[in-house]
């Protein structure tokens, strides 16, 4: 995508409700997502309609591929009697050199509802800047939050009260882990970091959380990390677009893998924001097994999104 050709930033349209991070959303308005999401669930299920945004569009704009995300935003915008539009690297002037303000400001004359999947976290807050609806993160170097309204949603119907939970993250500390981590601060989880030297959460994502929360447990060890957790969440070693790390990060996540060896002797459940690389962060038995949420975990998306798209457009 382009960058600013001016240091103009606008002034944000009047009650125009971003989700670009977590923590955009108050504790309130979170629990309040989640909420909401359980009821679409339950309303789907025993087909209920919930055509809550009825003659609204959403644009999806995404510059990296995607399976659950696109799925997930369009089936559930249709659920809400809504239209999506996709628009994908080659559907946009984006990469022909259009200023990202000015996508912004006219797919603000066309849509209810901006998502974007892009590669830099910058140009998602330069999107927003300069759109007059609200915008929301599909998914950034930076962040992913609408997996951890997902993950959150998933560990409640487990659970029951969130704050009762004992986590664990074994992996890289990415942009998954990142939101994860928020997440759980805003929520009350109790969550420990384990990842190998290098690799850990972000110093501006441990600020964050003790601003929200409380800061996660962080360690080196994942057996320390997984001893006493009741879910254990675990993601790629090797993101999209750092494939040329490949080598270097495998070697330094030995030890790191979710399977029986890690987790015997206890009942901690298993999730995956996917796709999963079976056989590097975790085995084909473990993915496949009693102890996965994943695939619960995946279709909350959907959930989760309708929840929070209903929230941006309509209000708390």
């Amino acid at each position: 995508m382009s960058t600013h050709t001016d240091s103009t930033t606008p002034m944000p349209a009047p009650n125009t409700k971003h989700f670009l991070t977590v923590d955009d959303l108050t504790a309130d308005e979170l629990h309040a997502v989640l909420e909401k999401a359980a009821t679409y669930k339950q309303q789907l299920a025993s087909g209920e309609s919930h055509a809550d945004l009825a003659g609204k569009t959403l644009a999806m704009v995404f510059e990296k591929p995607s399976t659950r995300t696109r799925v997930s935003f369009e089936t559930g915008m249709t659920q809400l009697g809504g239209h999506a539009v996709f628009l994908g690297p080659d559907d946009t002037q984006l990469d022909r050199g259009e200023p990202i303000k000015d996508t912004a400001r006219a797919l603000s004359g066309y849509v209810d509802v901006i998502m974007a999947r892009l590669f830099d976290h910058e140009d998602l807050s330069e999107l927003a800047a300069y759109a007059d609806v609200p915008v929301v993160n599909g998914l950034t170097d930076d962040a992913h939050p609408c997996q951890t309204l997902a993950d959150l949603q998933t560990i409640q119907e487990q659970f029951g009260d969130l704050s009762e939970v004992t986590a664990a993250w074994v992996g890289d500390g990415n942009n998954v882990a990142q939101s994860f981590a928020k997440g759980c601060a805003m929520t009350g989880i109790d969550l420990t970091v384990a990842t190998p030297e290098g690799y850990g959460l972000s110093d501006e994502t441990l600020e964050a959380c003790a601003d929200l929360g409380d800061e996660p447990t962080v360690t080196h060890d994942p057996a320390e990390a997984v001893a006493d957790a009741d879910v254990v969440y675990t993601d790629v070693w090797v993101s999209m677009g750092e494939e040329d790390e490949r080598e270097e990060k495998v070697a330094a996540f030995d030890g790191f893998q979710l399977n029986e060896d890690l987790l015997s002797g206890s009942d901690t459940k298993v999730m995956h924001c996917l796709p999963a690389h079976r056989g590097e962060e975790v085995d084909d038995d473990t993915i496949e097994g009693e102890r996965s949420l994943i695939w619960q975990q995946a279709e909350n998306r959907m959930h989760a999104q309708k929840a929070l798209l209903t929230s941006v457009v309509r209000g708390f």
